[in-house]
């Protein structure tokens, strides 16, 4: 190995070949978020990272596919198995794989990815930071927890702003009778309350339109006057973006959108379902808060409706569905071409976040800022060797020259500290996949 630790001496990338593919599965990353690991016969391993709160089978049934082929032809493995994913946690296979081949990539060649992805447009990467407030309270408890991001550097932010602020506002929503009672067992998402996961996805998979919820004017007031208080406590000059709404019908995300144009939102995000066009147009056209759409969404084909219709002001793909780094980069740039500006969800490890941020250091002039979520977990960087804090600083993350990712090795007693209880498991064997068969074409 080098002194970095990174490309093996004598290592031949024309020589390179898929060996092996495993997992490991952690909790409160903050997501539950599952890592996966391409090994080579050369003894370069490269990292990539299903989708948060998805599940490594989507990676698991493309193994086949994968064992034996030379890792650094991404573009021909990722035409290859690209029709194993799909929109939103379906993504995260495909994804997650392709992540892990540039990684492998730039470490045989001994060259960072973004290099690979058509080299640096930048040096510094701007980070936005999430910020959530557990349990019950009011705008100005959540201003000074933005504020504190403030103080770290961070010069975007984005806060959740819906319907679970307004559960216990009697009269704030209004839904057919037994729904928000519901909505409340729900929401906190315990199983203690006798609740299944499948209850709970049956439950969530309805689509805004059709659950004929909607806001309140007491409701509205309540909304508007909790970014006012945030407002109050932040003031006007950094942006602030807002998510989470809820599945509320369209009407209510324009009247809320009216309601906030005062307060000069960044972008609201995810109001309604992406694939639902039209209404993101009428959305946008009818207020002046820019809107945004985009983590959900598989492959570049599946914004191209949203940019030719001018539906939405800002593109928010998570490189771990939207098809991995390069179909993420190709994505920017459409975006680009179409006068929309571009941010990069992210709710991911370590392995999640660098690959985020290689793509944005090669994107072009309508890249912002790419997202952090794990400020509030203290053992984040850990999972990472040689990581002696996140790689942010006053809210940038500053590129460097190290092969692939940029990550060499992670740290398994960290991971096996973090092990999710109900996936446990660390790089276990996957051999049962390796020769797994089914006539995939998908035309005659």
């Amino acid at each position: 190995m080098t002194e970095q630790g990174f490309c093996k001496k004598g290592s031949f990338p024309s020589k390179l070949r898929i060996t092996d593919m495993r997992f490991v599965d952690i909790v409160g990353a903050p997501m539950d978020c599952t890592v996966l690991r391409i090994e080579t016969n050369q003894g370069i391993v490269g990292y990539g990272e299903v989708r948060d709160f998805s599940n490594k089978m989507y990676a698991l049934q493309i193994k086949r596919l994968l064992i034996g082929e030379n890792p650094c032809d991404v573009g021909r493995i990722f035409s290859k198995i690209k029709q194993f994913g799909g929109h939103g946690r379906q993504g995260g296979g495909v994804s997650g794989i392709e992540v892990a081949l540039w990684d492998l990539a730039g470490k045989a060649y001994g060259v960072p990815v973004y290099q690979l992805l058509g080299g640096k447009f930048r040096d510094k990467i701007r980070v936005y930071c999430d910020t959530d407030v557990d349990g019950k309270h009011g705008g100005k408890d959540m201003g000074e927890a933005l504020k504190k991001r403030m103080e770290k550097g961070y010069t975007m932010l984005k806060m959740d702003l819906g319907v679970d602020l307004l559960l216990e506002i009697e009269g704030a929503l209004n839904a057919p009778l037994g729904y928000l009672g519901a909505m409340r067992k729900f929401s906190r998402q315990e199983l203690s309350f006798g609740i299944t996961n499948k209850e709970f996805a049956d439950f969530m998979n309805v689509p805004h339109p059709f659950t004929f919820l909607s806001i309140t004017e007491k409701g509205l007031d309540y909304l508007a006057g909790y970014v006012a208080d945030v407002r109050s406590v932040i003031g006007y000059e950094i942006p602030l973006a807002i998510d989470h709404i809820g599945h509320v019908d369209l009407q209510s995300c324009i009247k809320l959108g009216k309601r906030l144009e005062k307060y000069n939102i960044a972008w609201m995000e995810d109001c309604i379902p992406w694939f639902y066009t039209e209404q993101w147009v009428q959305l946008s056209r009818s207020c002046a808060v820019p809107m945004c759409t985009g983590e959900d969404i598989y492959l570049k084909e599946g914004f191209l409706p949203l940019l030719k219709e001018n539906a939405v002001s800002v593109i928010h793909p998570d490189i771990l569905t939207a098809g991995g780094m390069m179909e993420t980069k190709k994505i920017l740039d459409i975006a680009e071409e179409h006068g929309v500006a571009g941010v990069l969800h992210m709710a991911e490890t370590p392995i999640g976040f660098m690959a985020a941020a290689h793509v944005a250091a090669a994107a072009g002039d309508n890249f912002v800022a790419m997202e952090f979520h794990s400020n509030d977990v203290p053992w984040w960087h850990r999972m990472v060797k040689g990581w002696e804090a996140p790689p942010i600083y006053d809210g940038f993350v500053t590129m460097d020259d190290k092969p692939g990712l940029g990550i060499d090795e992670l740290d398994d007693e960290v991971l096996l500290a973090h092990i999710n209880p109900k996936r446990p498991g660390l790089w276990e064997n996957t051999s049962a996949w390796d020769n797994e068969w089914s006539h995939d074409r998908t035309w005659s």
